[in-house]
């Protein structure tokens, strides 16, 4: 996997939580990972919108038969903002594909559905121009 988040600073020790999760699907420390029902998480892909669950805290591997992984929820990480991503310090951020994330949407829904709706998951503590790069983001706090 690429562009793993890297942790800065953890709050309260990440406020790790533990979610279920396939038995046969490999899961990156440092992964983002996108909620999905009930109460599972599967790595973000970009495909739609995707609600943020949290960062895993540790590998999982896709033979070791394990069906939950912890989560980092809580912290400040280097994230990776794709080509394109323009960011300003202070902005809410989501998730924009596979270890990716981006700002605002330009449509769809509003900005309090989008926040009340889990979309924007941190708050970017740097400024991108929209070149590739990664960026200090604070998750866990309100955006």
């Amino acid at each position: 996997m690429t562009n793993e988040a890297v942790i800065i600073e953890l709050i309260n020790q990440g406020e790790q939580v533990r979610f279920d999760c396939a038995s046969g699907v490999a899961i990156t420390k440092g992964q983002l990972l996108k909620l999905i029902d009930p109460r599972k998480v599967s790595g973000s892909e970009g495909v739609g919108i995707e609600r943020f669950a949290g960062i895993a805290a540790a590998d999982k591997s896709a033979t070791d038969g394990a069906t939950s992984v912890s989560v980092h929820t809580k912290g400040i990480f280097d994230l990776y903002a794709g080509a394109g991503a323009a960011i300003t310090a202070g902005q809410p951020v989501r998730l924009s594909g596979a270890n990716i994330i981006a700002g605002v949407l330009s449509s769809g829904a509003t900005f309090t559905e989008l926040l009340s709706g889990g979309i924007f998951f941190g708050k970017a503590l740097e400024t991108t121009t929209g070149a590739a790069e990664t960026i200090a983001v604070m998750i866990g706090a309100n955006p």
